[in-house]
């Protein structure tokens, strides 16, 4: 069955092969400096595999299969590529020792083999900025998820802007500021959308939005989307009666007329929500595993993170219509015929 992408109207990228490499350079330095400004954040080296069986390695929605194989030098130990670095960091706030109020980012390279969907946005190749910052237990609050993510939309912003000033055909969408709205909100808003198409509607209409609590089971006992259950905080009540300390951040891609997801982040489970969690997905089995152990045992910080997509920030500032178009990853070969055909030029 051949493998149906959106194609614009028309579609020519604004910037050729070249200038597409330039300027790629140019918004992933501009915009990692102005990320570790506005959240106090170090660089640090991440590890492109962790080992199998300790609870480290991120399973995404709970189903996920990472790419695996054995070192022989290890006596045959079997290691996994990562698929993000959600439970690692963490960790690594504790054993580098950062203070409250400070934290690191990464580059992020991971596989997606499970990926379900190839498309104008998704690939099994995944690069991010990978970060997670130290807070106390009182910033424990949706107040304070919401400062931490107008912080990160006002880099997201600003970089905008600096890509709009060093090319001429690009012009700034992005509205000041951005739209806070609950999963329970849009599914009350838009009853008969599916949850994709509730963010395409709400991206429309405000220009970029954060969607509050991803992972729980809304009032018609579905979630908006999958989470695992041992990385962000989805079933804590807060304080205005909505559960959920997490979301995505999403804006309005104007060359695919629809909603593109920027970051996945939220505030971390405390020891409390990992149990509820794991009992909620009748995993309560995981709670032996390495990371959850130090984090049951009190060895780990009360932490607020994320990742921000890099090929999908680029993609969204230069305009182009592919995912493909940034990075250099592997299609169905429909697509990579179809995108020929559309002026879609994959590298």
């Amino acid at each position: 069955m051949k493998k149906e992408i959106v194609v614009p109207k028309y579609y020519k990228p604004l910037l050729d092969l070249h200038q597409t490499e330039k300027a790629i350079r140019k918004i992933k330095e501009f915009f990692q400096v102005n990320l570790s400004l506005e959240l106090n954040l170090t660089r640090v080296t991440a590890p492109l595999f962790v080992k199998a069986g300790t609870g480290i390695n991120d399973d995404l929605n709970g189903v996920e299969a990472p790419v695996s194989f054995n070192v022989r030098d290890l006596n045959g130990e079997k290691v996994e590529i990562v698929q993000s670095l959600a439970k690692w960091k963490r960790m690594m706030l504790a054993d580098y020792e950062f203070p409250q109020g400070e934290g690191l980012y990464t580059d992020m390279n991971a596989l997606r083999p499970d990926e379900p969907s190839l498309d104008n946005v998704h690939s099994i190749y995944v690069d991010q900025w990978d970060w997670e910052r130290h807070m106390s237990p009182e910033e424990r609050s949706l107040d304070f998820l919401k400062r931490m993510v107008q912080k990160i939309y006002d880099a997201i912003r600003r970089t905008e802007l600096y890509i709009a000033k060093e090319y001429a055909v690009i012009q700034p969408v992005l509205p000041e500021t951005i739209t806070f709205i609950h999963t329970e909100d849009l599914a009350e808003q838009f009853p008969d959308l599916q949850p994709f198409e509730r963010e395409n509607e709400v991206a429309r209409q405000y220009g970029a939005v954060f969607i509050i609590g991803i992972g729980g089971a809304l009032g018609d006992g579905q979630p908006h989307d999958g989470r695992a259950p041992d990385y962000d905080d989805w079933s804590t009540p807060t304080l205005d009666a909505y559960k959920g300390l997490n979301g995505d951040i999403i804006v309005y891609n104007p060359i695919l007329d629809q909603a593109l997801e920027l970051s996945s982040m939220g505030i971390r489970v405390s020891p409390e929500a990992l149990i509820r969690q794991l009992e909620i997905c009748d995993d309560i089995q995981r709670k032996k595993l390495y990371f959850h152990q130090r984090l049951l045992n009190g060895e780990l910080p009360q932490s607020i993170g994320g990742g921000i997509g890099q090929s999908r920030l680029c993609m969204f500032y230069l305009r182009k219509a592919h995912i493909g178009e940034i990075q250099a990853s592997v299609w169905p070969q429909d697509m990579v015929e179809q995108c020929r055909a559309s002026n879609i030029m994959l590298l």
